[in-house]
């Protein structure tokens, strides 16, 4: 076995938790029952690591093998990656029959027909996700199986997920590859990134639900208060406005938690307009500008503005379309907004 395989193996055992060591190797395949039977799962990883590499030289184990184990690996811990969502678009509507060896085939003949020193892994799941690794090399160099690019395709959608490596110049390549091995022609960035690469999914395969309406506040009864009165109506008022507060949030973001959304960007291209009085523009061409919002947790973010009182309730519509926007990405850019200036 190449003594640089080895080594990546024992990298990736010992990247795993140590009492789930044996599931992953399990879930790889690669060594047989009685082979892993001999394991010692008690003693430190480093040993184990070290037995692990022992028993793939036993089964003459090559990069390819090695490379499974790591999709394993993010597969399971997904998170430890920033992923970015692209959406692909089609000249017409027509629906194709998804044949999976076919799309393989045309992914890797594109690739390697610009870079042939690199390493292409599949492997498919059982929600019709296909997780493709690649890592890159150059005409001079073997690829860098530290630094791979992940992608994870949802057959027969538009949408694909992306986990670049550091090598930013081979995402151009890899998405070519992926227009052509999907028969679609162009593809985009969504400006939408996290770590949780689920609630990715449950916003572009809208999973999840959003109400987006615009809301108007009622004005709060105005008249004369007693002095004695007054404690109580500044109560009730102020229970009556958290009250009202809890509902508008209830119905813009719904009961239940937000997708772990950390990373969202739109242009936006509005008009401006103004009263007849006020001059504010004398040309007629659009205000365009650049949208874009982060955090930890982006969406729950929002959702406490108003509950904190940090921001009016209901929050503006451009605050709260965020996924919307999103699922929409090639309308954004034809859309025309407009402000009305106070």
């Amino acid at each position: 076995m190449d003594p640089t395989v080895a080594e990546y193996i024992r990298r990736t055992v010992l990247k795993m938790p140590k009492d789930e060591i044996k599931m992953m190797l399990q879930k790889w395949g690669f060594l047989s029952e009685t082979q892993l039977q001999t394991l010692n799962f008690h003693q430190i990883k480093d040993n184990i690591s070290q037995e692990v590499v022992q028993l793939c030289e036993e089964n003459s184990a090559d990069i390819k093998q090695a490379a499974a184990l790591d999709i394993i690996y993010n597969h399971i811990y997904q998170n430890k990656r920033m992923w970015s969502v692209y959406q692909m678009k089609k000249s017409g509507e027509e629906v194709e029959y998804f044949d999976i060896a076919d799309f393989k085939k045309k992914f890797k003949r594109r690739i390697r027909s610009a870079l042939k020193n690199v390493t292409i892994t599949f492997k498919e799941y059982e929600d019709n996700a296909i997780w493709i690794r690649v890592a890159w090399g150059t005409p001079y160099k073997k690829p860098n199986q530290y630094k791979p690019s992940y992608v994870v395709y949802h057959s027969q959608t538009p949408y694909v997920f992306i986990s670049a490596s550091m090598l930013k110049s081979n995402l151009p390549l890899l998405c070519q590859a992926l227009l052509v091995a999907s028969n679609y022609h162009d593809i985009r960035e969504m400006e939408l990134r996290s770590h949780s690469l689920n609630s990715l999914k449950d916003i572009v395969f809208k999973r999840y639900s959003q109400n987006f309406q615009t809301y108007t506040p009622k004005p709060l009864q105005e008249g004369n208060v007693e002095p004695e009165n007054a404690d109580i109506r500044i109560i009730h008022e102020n229970g009556s406005e958290k009250e009202r507060i809890h509902r508008l949030n209830q119905e813009i973001f719904g009961s239940g938690p937000q997708p772990k959304l950390e990373f969202a960007q739109y242009k936006l291209e509005t008009m401006f307009k103004s009263g007849p009085k006020m001059d504010v523009l004398n040309k007629k061409e659009p205000f365009r500008c650049l949208v874009k919002f982060s955090s930890p947790h982006l969406l729950e973010s929002l959702k406490s503005l108003a509950p904190a009182g940090m921001a009016d309730a209901p929050l503006s519509p451009l605050l709260t379309c965020i996924p919307h926007k999103a699922r929409n990405y090639f309308k954004i850019r034809e859309k025309k907004e407009s402000f009305v200036s106070p």
